[in-house]
């Protein structure tokens, strides 16, 4: 059975999200190395809407930009090229010690030399988002949004932004998704209220998204050890169960699991369970390019499927699929051609399209 959405809306996912970009050294060299850079816009919240964005989809992005910065104009550009609406306030910058967007540097790692990033975000503009920065009735009750993704990121950085969005959106109906994505950095000295937050969101949210770490540590739920290799279906299972206990407005609640065999080399799969049935994919064997984004990918293919009101089985395994696709590329994010594309890669099919 598929999650029942809102009709006639205009935008079929919507995103808050505070914008950085990232630096990755070529050829899968450590950052420190130097050399040639690349540059990308990111943000784990785009990272999923891309997927939707990429096939098709009605999208749109609220977010905060440095006012005149060409950082900001670069990430509004990138995203608009996605295909996506963005809005967001113009924040002046106060001078070289004020705001400005985050910078992610980071390498993918090779073989047994794993993946390194370091997050700068001293004095991130997406602290400042506000629900008062945007026409959140005219965005959810006049226009109409089916679902509104929230990361764990971007709750942690604007609580109360995050907050006031998930009860507007609760109210007019729109469906919340919502991976918790725990960083012990962003929770540091904040962690009695992010407690408080995280679980009223998470009460009004439709679908729950995390690892054992996440709902260990954002919302408390007993799990499996986290950071192990242990993929025992039952422990996560049994995580899940009681995660809809506590939330059972939950009606779909989805981890994946990956086990690590060397940087350019998992085991990727996933559980989904939905209305009472449980949705497991055994984890298979994925080459990686690059890691950063693959949990993304997943929320962006499962969203997708539950967009397109596909049965739950079909949009894990989409979900699943969309992962492996993005660890295959340099980008944070999945960029699919087509929707046969990824069924391909479901099927395990990687021979020649001509």
């Amino acid at each position: 059975m598929s999650i029942q959405l809102k009709e006639a809306c205009r935008w079929q996912l919507l995103v808050p999200t505070s914008m950085g970009v990232r630096l990755t050294p070529a050829s899968g060299q450590a950052f420190r190395q130097g050399g040639m850079y690349s540059l990308q816009a990111t943000s784990a919240e785009t990272n999923v809407a891309s997927v939707a964005s990429y096939l098709g989809m009605k999208v749109k992005v609220l977010t905060a930009f440095v006012k005149d910065s060409p950082v900001a104009a670069f990430i509004r550009q990138d995203l608009q090229g996605r295909g996506m609406d963005v809005e967001g306030p113009q924040v002046p910058q106060g001078g070289p010690w004020g705001y400005r967007h985050q910078i992610n540097m980071a390498d993918g790692g090779f073989g047994l030399r794993g993946p390194r990033v370091w997050n700068d975000r001293a004095g991130e503009v997406g602290r400042t988002l506000h629900a008062d920065d945007f026409p959140l009735e005219e965005i959810f009750a006049r226009d109409g949004v089916q679902i509104m993704h929230l990361s764990g990121l971007v709750a942690a950085l604007a609580p109360d932004f995050c907050l006031s969005l998930a009860e507007v959106a609760a109210r007019c109906g729109t469906r919340i998704s919502f991976d918790l994505n725990y960083r012990a950095s962003f929770w540091e000295g904040q962690e009695s209220r992010l407690r408080e937050v995280f679980a009223a969101i998470a009460e009004r949210a439709d679908i729950l998204i995390g690892n054992e770490e996440d709902f260990q540590l954002c919302l408390g739920v007993e799990g499996p050890e986290t950071g192990g290799k242990n993929l025992d279906g039952a422990a996560f299972r049994a995580m899940i169960d009681r995660i809809k206990d506590r939330f059972p407005k939950a009606s779909m609640v989805a981890t994946t699991l990956r086990e690590v065999l060397d940087a350019n080399r998992h085991l990727w799969g996933a559980i989904v369970s939905s209305e009472g049935q449980w949705y497991e994919i055994p984890p298979r064997k994925i080459g990686v390019l690059d890691r950063i984004g693959g949990g993304d990918g997943f929320v962006g293919g499962l969203l997708y499927g539950v967009l397109k009101g596909w049965e739950p089985e079909k949009c894990a395994q989409f979900g699943w699929a969309s992962g492996a696709l993005a660890a295959s590329l340099p980008t944070d994010y999945a960029v699919p051609d087509d929707e046969q594309q990824l069924w391909s890669i479901w099927n395990g099919n990687a021979r020649v399209k001509r």
